[in-house]
């Protein structure tokens, strides 16, 4: 069973940064696909970045490309978001998700694995 677990929401102004980390436990993931979606009020479910767990390819939705990186490290077993030049177009609950395959997908539905979500919130 793999049970991702997001930290690292908060609040902060238009142009500023924050972190998420995702812990991810329960097996080894050389052979999963982790991403980044995000849902704000109303909103559908949408993709924000993956990463190929053994490969380390990475994948952005254009709206955060340039501005959020995601990175996973291998020892600690947790993937990262970094997210800068925020705006408030990014206010969303963000949730990590996991699914056993290299293939990258964005829609949520391919994905297995769930966090519970993380709330970040960009004030204008």
């Amino acid at each position: 069973q793999v049970q991702p677990v997001e930290s690292g929401g908060g609040l902060v102004q238009t142009g500023g940064s924050l972190r998420l980390s995702c812990a991810a436990s329960g097996r080894t993931f050389s052979t999963y696909t982790m991403a980044w979606f995000r849902q704000a009020p109303g909103k559908e479910r949408e993709f924000v970045a993956a990463i190929s767990w053994g490969h380390g390819n990475t994948f952005y939705a254009d709206s955060v490309k340039g501005r959020f990186t995601i990175s996973r490290d291998n020892a600690k077993i947790t993937v990262y978001l970094q997210m800068n030049s925020l705006k408030p177009e990014d206010t969303a609950v963000y949730y990590c998700a996991a699914r056993p395959n290299t293939v990258v997908i964005t829609t949520p539905g391919g994905y297995a694995y769930w966090g519970q979500g993380t709330q970040v919130t960009v004030s204008s």
